[in-house]
């Protein structure tokens, strides 16, 4: 793999991005993050909406069709059927037409560089976090596909549409990422082709897209490809050869590269990048 295969651009930063825009929509990610003013928490009932309004809201049909729909027992919330009028939900039920899961927010895709330093979870409680920075990117409720750990680095896409969220975490397909890594010591030519023709770990066969050592590197330097979403998996295949890894950076998730994205910054897919994606 070539050394400078996913290499970090030079990008100008702004404000919020809009749309599927390529133009202005980085956010600043690498000056310190800045938590947001706490303000009073409002009543239980303004997070709350009409259920007719939640179906319209998803692009299902107008809000006069949805009572009709859930008057005929089309619509379940957290998996109970709901005839009534006037019956409220909140953002974060499980709300169903038909059997499929519907969401009233406007679907988002956000593609951030991640720093060191940042952990990837949505719980407020772990110091500093991915969502302070991508905070500013929607108002839509957008959560990471898979994870990088405090210390590792690169790309993570953010969105709320399940559809998407599913083509990551599909045991039997899945969206491959490429990692660039650095071990503690060279790998040996022998170790990398176990690695590359599958090998059992705790019972379980690992298997990776791609492994090669980087051009123009030492062979503690390599270009590893796998579909797992997580990477503490990364770090079990090298442990397992008894090697530690001291650095770990996403290059590429699919098609999507670190071109014109600096570290800390993000930036919305356009509409190339998210049909090219949900082609995978």
């Amino acid at each position: 793999m070539s050394r400078h295969q996913g290499s970090t651009g030079k990008g100008k930063a702004s404000g919020r991005g809009s749309g599927n825009k390529r133009s202005g929509s980085f956010a600043r990610g690498n000056a310190p993050v800045k938590k947001a003013v706490v303000t009073p928490k409002k009543s239980a009932a303004s997070d709350e909406i009409r259920l007719n309004k939640y179906v319209a809201n998803a692009g299902i049909c107008s809000r006069r069709e949805a009572d009709t729909h859930i008057a005929t027992g089309l619509v379940t919330v957290n998996g109970k059927v709901i005839t009534e009028m006037g019956y409220k939900v909140k953002i974060t039920d499980d709300v169903r037409f038909d059997g499929t899961r519907i969401n009233p927010e406007k679907k988002a895709y956000v593609l951030l560089n991640k720093p060191k330093g940042f952990a990837t979870t949505t719980s407020d409680s772990k110091g500093s976090t991915v969502m302070d920075l991508v905070a500013n990117a929607t108002k839509s409720s957008i959560k990471p596909i898979g994870r990088l750990g405090r210390n590792s680095k690169g790309l993570i896409l953010f969105t709320n549409d399940d559809k998407i969220h599913d083509k990551f975490t599909n045991s039997k397909h899945g969206v491959p990422r490429l990692f660039h890594i650095e071990l503690d010591k060279n790998l040996k030519l022998e170790d990398l082709k176990k690695i590359q023709s599958g090998f059992k770990l705790e019972g379980k066969l690992i298997t990776v897209e791609e492994i090669s050592y980087i051009d123009g590197a030492t062979k503690k330097e390599i270009g590893l490809k796998i579909k797992n979403t997580g990477n503490s998996i990364i770090r079990s295949i090298f442990e397992h050869f008894n090697y530690n890894i001291i650095s770990i950076d996403c290059v590429a998730i699919g098609h999507l590269t670190k071109k014109d994205l600096p570290r800390g910054h993000w930036k919305h897919l356009s509409k190339q990048e998210l049909d090219q994606l949900q082609m995978l």
